[in-house]
């Protein structure tokens, strides 16, 4: 009834786990520092750049929630409307405003 643990019946570590990994870890935190420390004026000579170029993707992402552009506009073609009613009566969401 004794069962002993065998390698073979053990299940490995994840690697995060393992010795190498932390070492892993401690390296790259030491060679963020010497970076950062080294290249601090170029580091933060980009980042006005970068906030102008994260606007495009602040646009794409966060505007998700509106419910889209087509529900009250109107599509003029030669001076007609072609947008219907809506059939049935849309719930509040999250993302709309009062």
């Amino acid at each position: 009834m004794n069962q002993e643990l065998s390698p073979h019946n053990a299940e490995p570590s994840p690697f995060w786990r393992s010795r190498y990994a932390i070492g892993l870890v401690i390296m790259g935190a030491i060679a963020t520092y010497f970076l950062l420390s080294e290249h601090r004026a170029h580091f933060l000579g980009a980042l006005p750049l970068l906030l102008l170029l994260s606007c495009p993707l602040v646009h794409v992402f966060m505007h998700r929630g509106h419910g889209g552009h087509g529900d009250g506009h109107a599509h003029h073609h030669g001076g007609e409307s072609t947008s219907k009613p809506p059939t049935e009566a849309r719930l509040p969401t999250a993302g709309d405003r009062p």
